[in-house]
């Protein structure tokens, strides 16, 4: 690590350029992480959460309706540099996470999921990065229907073991809330081509070998803004939610 815990990371990436299918029978006019929270574009929620956690800058990986995104937010937010990484076609979570990292000459970074919000520590979750010294670091919610969205194991050290299939009975346990800590080095893991999805390529293909850090938020909101449901119950959850 070449940041001390105290310094934090000073950037984060997020993924902020699919199609939102899911969410299109609710929100179709602007891309997902655009989408209306309690009378505020999301995505600003989570640079808001960003800021008062002490990031300086982000990458904003973009692709569908992109000039929506970045006619909003230009160059800057409030106090928080923004770029843009632009996908010409969709690479995936994977390609775009790598295509970011490769723009903006990083070697390391936060990274995040423009459709959902989790209210862990990313001071924590960099800590924990910091002691593990793995390739990537992982945060990790529990909550009451794991099947849903796929549970995680870990070992006793603390290492991902592996990544379970969605269940259709419910069930508690851990979850992947899509915040990480990554190294550059992660990609070397990745298959040939630009296009790849990081949760499926690089997470589960190489969970029992890799030996990524899993770090448990306890007590975190956790909410996914790409299921009509959860949509629904983010303006009211989010609307109440401090910003740190």
């Amino acid at each position: 690590m070449n940041n001390p815990v105290n310094n934090m990371l000073p950037t984060a990436i997020i993924l902020a350029g699919g199609f939102g299918t899911r969410l299109a029978t609710v929100v179709s006019d602007v891309p997902k992480p655009m989408a209306p929270v309690a009378g505020r574009p999301f995505l600003e929620r989570l640079l808001d959460r960003l800021i008062v956690q002490g990031i300086s800058q982000v990458v904003l990986a973009v692709g569908y309706k992109r000039e929506i995104i970045q006619n909003h937010f230009g160059a800057r937010y409030k106090n928080l540099e923004v770029r843009y990484s632009v996908e010409s076609e969709p690479l995936g979570t994977g390609g775009a996470l790598r295509q970011a990292f490769d723009e903006a000459g990083l070697d390391q970074a936060f990274a995040l999921n423009g459709d959902t919000f989790c209210s862990a520590s990313l001071p924590a979750l960099a800590a924990a990065h910091s002691q593990a010294a793995r390739a990537a670091t992982l945060t990790l919610v529990r909550v009451e229907d794991a099947g849903r969205f796929g549970a995680v194991q870990l070992d006793g050290a603390g290492r991902i073991a592996a990544f379970s299939e969605k269940n259709p009975e419910p069930r508690p346990g851990l979850i992947n809330a899509g915040i990480y800590v990554l190294e550059r080095r992660v990609f070397d893991l990745a298959p040939p081509g630009a296009k790849f999805s990081f949760e499926q390529a690089v997470l589960q293909t190489h969970a029992a070998t890799a030996g990524f850090a899993g770090h448990v938020a306890e007590d975190s909101l956790f909410i996914d803004i790409g299921v009509p449901e959860d949509y629904r119950r983010a303006q009211s959850l989010l609307d109440e939610a401090p910003c740190k």
